[in-house]
């Protein structure tokens, strides 16, 4: 029996690492599908040179509304009133419906908020179809835009061709009486006239939704008229402000209020008889009832609310 004399070598092995964790793979960016501005401002005006464009019958414009009047709007929206939108999943997806707002703020820019808050808020980017005082449609450069936007007369026959034709209709039922109260009756409801809207509603079918603004009553406090000038100028009222028009131009700026709007529980009208329709008592009740609505939330989002400028 022989034994050897040299070591054994034994090779080292090197100690075996854990495998490092592998990162999980980034989600993938959100795609816009709107298009990008440029290429939006491109496109509209090619079609204004071919005229590939379509109005409807009541002059709506749906191209020129969202490449032009859209976009400055919506600044006002989120960066000026910084507006919250409560309650839109109660605006239907499609079909025809009415929202009824209070009206407020000496100049009616709680509409085109609304419309905004429609447009942008809902998942189906609807567009709001307003019913605007004849005032609005006299008036050079403004009437011809209120008509490309989607405005039409406050009357009752082209209120029930738009509801029947399955679009949303917008209603400021205190008029005049609502944007042109003085501040000290600030979210204080006025009367919303004969009730046309709900006989409207009732005609067609459709549900009425209720919608409380929160923030646009401060803009512009009124706590003067100058009727004289009023009158000449064919106006229903000269507002007088504490920066308006001591300050000129820069008085007519709206202060930077934080605004809420709250799109209520919708009330539904397409069980009630056809025979029914034209019930004074039916379209008074339904009138208080949707009034009674807006000034409740009113009262309950003011409560709620920090300042005039913070939500």
């Amino acid at each position: 029996m022989t034994t050897s004399t040299e070591a054994q070598v034994i090779p080292l092995r090197r100690p075996r690492q854990a495998d490092a964790p592998v990162p999980p793979e980034p989600a993938p960016a959100p795609v816009d599908e709107r298009p990008d501005a440029v290429t939006r401002v491109l496109k509209f005006l090619r079609n204004r040179l071919t005229g590939e464009y379509e109005v409807d019958e009541f002059g709506f414009d749906r191209e020129l509304t969202e490449t032009l009047l859209l976009p400055p709007l919506r600044l006002l929206y989120e960066k000026w009133f910084r507006v919250s939108a409560h309650g839109i999943d109660n605006v239907p997806k499609e079909g025809g419906a009415l929202i009824v707002c209070n009206h407020s703020g000496t100049v009616p820019l709680d509409a085109v908020m609304t419309a905004v808050a429609v447009h942008d808020e809902h998942p189906a980017h609807r567009h709001l179809r307003m019913l605007g005082a004849d005032l609005v449609f006299r008036t050079p450069l403004l009437g011809e835009l209120a008509r490309k936007s989607g405005q039409t007369l406050a009357c009752h026959p082209d209120a029930e061709r738009l509801l029947r034709s399955g679009e949303l209709v917008g209603v400021w039922p205190e008029g005049f009486k609502g944007i042109g109260k003085p501040f000290s009756a600030r979210y204080k409801l006025q009367r919303f006239g004969r009730g046309g809207f709900v006989s409207a509603a009732l005609r067609t079918g459709v549900p009425i939704v209720p919608c409380a603004i929160v923030g646009a009553e401060e803009i512009y406090p009124k706590i003067g008229d100058l009727k004289p000038l009023a009158r000449l100028l064919g106006l229903p009222y000269f507002p007088v402000t504490p920066f308006f028009p001591l300050l000129g131009p820069l008085g007519a700026l709206p202060l930077p209020t934080k605004w809420t709007i709250e799109f209520g529980e919708p009330i539904h009208t397409d069980h009630i008889p056809a025979e029914d329709h034209d019930d004074p008592m039916l379209v008074f009740s339904l009138t208080d009832q949707v009034r009674e609505s807006i000034q409740q939330t009113l009262y309950a989002r003011l409560d709620q609310r920090e300042s005039v400028f913070k939500g």
